[in-house]
């Protein structure tokens, strides 16, 4: 395996290592209660941002198995098919 190759590799699993922290605290947050004191629009601010947060996480799960993918592919062969397509997989299609 050539280094730049190998440093892919790296790069891809140490970004990967960071979206699972990434993805964690995004989760804790979406689990935090929303404050019962607020109302009206903060409330509505506050639910609109929790939102946003699950959804931005479904995204990073979803890139993050692309990434997993990426790894295997060019750890298993050396290099990536051209034509492999890590766009929308079997996932997206069904997570909307």
């Amino acid at each position: 395996m050539s280094q730049d190759k190998f440093k892919t590799v790296d790069a891809a699993v140490r970004l990967m290592k960071s979206m699972e922290v990434a993805i964690d605290n995004m989760i804790e947050e979406v689990k935090k209660p929303v404050d019962p004191e607020i109302n009206g629009s903060a409330r509505k601010a506050e639910l609109q941002s929790i939102k946003q947060t699950a959804v931005d996480c479904k995204e990073l799960i979803l890139e993050m198995q692309k990434l997993d993918q990426f790894v295997k592919d060019l750890s298993e062969k050396g290099s990536i098919d051209e034509e492999k397509d890590y766009g929308g997989g079997f996932a997206e299609k069904y997570s909307k």
